[in-house]
């Protein structure tokens, strides 16, 4: 199969430990909702085998995993146009993990920031699934040919092992089977920071609910964090240049621009020699414009639970349909006796 021949198809996944912000919505899920179309399949998951490199709550794992899918489906994932489900039902995602783990090198394994950034000093109680997971990762993407992989900066990291994977499997074993991945990183707003410390992402895990726009605020919190977010004294600057050095405020305008598909340049045509009293009241309204209907049907989605879990079963089955024929070339590759088909 050479190169040319992979259907252009992306990949792309949230891990349900917490609730959904305003950074998982702008950071990812909006870009997710506007590469559905022609010139992409587009496969989607709530990647819950990732959860559990850290101990889990069942039941709020349970919640978690339902909470991020009625998210994705708020914001526009339709599952008539793209393949939504959650990771832990189509298994072919933890075998070819288990097929990665022996052609990913320890080297590469060490190189991964992310994990030392998790483990910190106690990287010796972690878990062997916090170490390992990047080749977990590697599997998600290339178990669906994913050509495409629409990625925050931080992520980069992990296309870049995914494509080492693909090349080295393709090299030892003399086929062109797996594609070397694209990461995709483009637009405003894809890393949003806290609303109190502009030097800090927004998390859900952060100590102050005011740090962050949860996808599950109503329109009246919604406003009121943004109206209460951290700025400083100064106006706003008539070019993107003027911000630098100043945090929070290129934080909110950066929002704004991709609240309302614009460049921070275009917020500062109109906003630039304002201050804030005019700025955040105008972002403000503009944040309730559009996410305070994603929050309503968030709602909804979540009182019928059962709706969504039909919806990630039809998913999940069109997901295998694509993943299991790929799983079962790698074991032919490999050289495994497979008889029971």
């Amino acid at each position: 199969m050479a190169d040319n021949a992979f259907t252009p198809r992306v990949f792309s996944g949230i891990k349900p430990s917490g609730g959904l912000t305003l950074g998982n919505y702008l950071g990812a899920i909006k870009r997710w909702v506007n590469m559905q179309g022609p010139d992409f399949e587009t496969v989607y998951c709530v990647v819950d085998l990732h959860a559990i490199t850290v101990w889990q709550d069942p039941a709020e794992l349970r919640h978690a995993t339902r909470e991020v899918a009625a998210g994705m489906l708020a914001s526009g994932i339709d599952p008539e146009k793209s393949i939504l489900f959650n990771q832990a039902q189509v298994p072919a995602h933890a075998e070819l993990a288990w097929l990665f783990n022996c052609v990913a090198r320890l080297g590469w394994m060490n190189r991964m920031t992310q994990f030392k950034e998790k483990a910190g000093k106690n990287a010796e109680k972690q878990s062997l699934g916090l170490y390992a997971y990047p080749s977990l990762m590697a599997a998600d993407i290339l178990l669906y040919h994913a050509t495409h992989v629409p990625v925050g900066e931080d992520q980069k990291q992990h296309v870049e092992l995914t494509r080492d994977i693909a090349q080295k499997f393709n090299h030892d074993y003399g086929v062109d089977f797996f594609p070397l991945t694209e990461p995709v990183i483009e637009g405003p707003g894809m890393r949003v920071m806290n609303l109190r410390d502009g030097s800090k992402k927004m998390s859900k895990s952060g100590e102050s609910d005011m740090e962050r726009i949860n996808m599950t605020d109503d329109a009246d919190t919604i406003a009121k964090k943004l109206r209460k977010a951290r700025t400083d004294p100064e106006e706003l600057p008539v070019s993107f240049d003027g911000l630098k050095n100043r945090p929070e405020a290129k934080n909110l305008v950066e929002i704004y621009a991709a609240l309302a598909d614009i460049t921070p340049d275009s917020v500062l045509n109109e906003y630039g020699g304002e201050g804030w009293g005019k700025f955040k009241p105008a972002l403000a309204d503009l944040a309730v414009e559009k996410l305070a209907p994603i929050s309503t049907e968030m709602k909804r989605l979540l009182d019928t639970p059962d709706e969504i879990d039909a919806i990630l079963a039809r998913g999940a089955e069109k997901a295998e349909a694509i993943a299991n024929p790929i799983l079962e070339r790698t074991f032919d590759i490999m050289g495994f006796v497979r008889s029971r088909r």
